[in-house]
């Protein structure tokens, strides 16, 4: 499956109607910031050699919390995912030192975890060999991995935000880029350094605003704002860890709802229609990116309701935890939180949640606790940039 390139809307074209005074300047505000103006407040940017084996790979996600890294090659060696050429050069010389080739996430691991054949849940030398290898061999196995974007730091918010409402989650920023007069996502760039621009970085900067626009529109409810999807998939309460990452993997989604098993009989190693069952947990890839390999290798056979909620009670005992019967409702260990909406919430508070807890999707509940639907980051930022405009 090829990824089209996403062509942002120019900054001129969503101009075309000028704010009146009695709209305020925080609109053209707004369309002035830059992605450079952001960068300030971005880390540095973390990578892999593509020699790295995933469980190197495994261990810097971990260290450095985050659920993706580029990975760096010798120049003239690889061809870029997607045909992309973007390098990093030398500073005073201006030879190319590496090429960036790719990104891994945590859902290409698990996707590899999880293989095209039947895994073998109970033999841990299986996982040792699959985890082993080098990372290069896994670029691209999800969709997000099949090209890698730079994005210009001169590109204006909204045309960043037309970016990540196409379902991009994450792109490169060169730090000293040359090009000025460029918009949207670029498969081509040789900078010195870069820096990592994630959708979660945008609604960050977007949950900061507190002019009145911004505040309009953060005052209208999840239902009001056209961001709920409705369509939400889950697993159950039986569902095990490796039939949830092999779910995971084909429907190429970070993280799932796990709802109680109905009366009726139904498959438990595939995804079902979550809406109107009762939610009563999340399964998502940041769970194995903190529980460490040689714990993995015994919980892949145990149902993911208790490994996440054995993650959650004691993350730094997962080496030696056992899978038996702990972390079950009424074990005496604590309950993971939730992060939930209703249809009814403000938008200033979903975004509240998005950031302080670090999640890219909230599920919303009606008042009995059973699924409605989620909101997403995509959903967000494709939400705020089309009222952004409109407004």
């Amino acid at each position: 499956m090829q990824q089209q390139q996403p062509t942002a809307q120019s900054t001129a074209d969503a101009s075309a109607t000028a704010p009146t005074p009695s709209q305020g300047g925080e609109k053209q505000r707004l369309r002035d910031k830059k992605i450079k103006d952001l960068l300030p407040n971005t880390r540095r940017l973390v990578e892999v050699p593509y020699t790295a084996s995933l469980s190197h790979t495994m261990n810097a996600l971990v260290a450095n919390h985050v659920v993706a890294v580029p990975v760096a090659a010798p120049p003239g060696q690889w061809i870029g995912a997607g045909g992309s050429m973007i390098m990093e050069s030398d500073k005073h010389t201006g030879a190319i030192r590496k090429h960036y080739i790719g990104m891994v996430t945590m859902l290409d691991i698990l996707a590899h975890i999880a293989g095209d054949d039947q895994m073998n849940d109970d033999d841990g030398t299986d996982l040792d060999q699959k985890m082993a290898v080098p990372v290069s061999n896994i670029i691209g196995h999800c969709l997000e991995g099949l090209s890698l974007w730079t994005l210009n730091p001169n590109t204006s918010i909204l045309d960043c935000m037309e970016v990540f409402s196409k379902g991009i989650h994450r792109a490169l920023v060169p730090v000293d880029s040359h090009m000025e007069n460029v918009s949207g996502v670029e498969l081509v760039e040789s900078a010195t350094s870069y820096r990592m621009m994630t959708q979660m970085d945008i609604l960050r900067f977007l949950k900061d605003q507190h002019g009145p626009e911004m505040a309009a529109i953060s005052s209208l409810s999840v239902r009001e704002s056209g961001a709920l999807n409705p369509n939400v998939f889950a697993i159950t309460d039986r569902t095990r860890v490796i039939e949830a990452i092999k779910c995971m993997k084909a429907a190429l989604l970070n993280a799932v709802p796990i709802v109680a098993s109905g009366v009726l009989e139904e498959d438990h190693s595939q995804l079902i229609d979550g809406n109107g069952r009762k939610l009563i947990g999340t399964f998502s890839a940041t769970d194995i990116r903190r529980c460490h390999l040689s714990a993995l290798r015994q919980w892949l056979s145990a149902s993911a309701l208790e490994f996440t909620e054995m993650v959650s009670a004691s993350p730094t005992k997962m080496v030696s935890a056992s899978p038996i019967h702990r972390g079950w409702p009424g074990s005496g260990d604590p309950q993971r939180e939730q992060v939930t909406c209703r249809e009814s919430t403000p938008l200033r508070e979903v975004m509240d949640k998005a950031v302080d807890k670090h999640v890219h999707r909230l599920w919303i509940v009606n008042s009995d606790g059973l699924l409605v639907g989620l909101v997403s980051l995509t959903d967000l930022v494709r939400m705020l940039r089309a009222s952004l405009l409109s407004s």
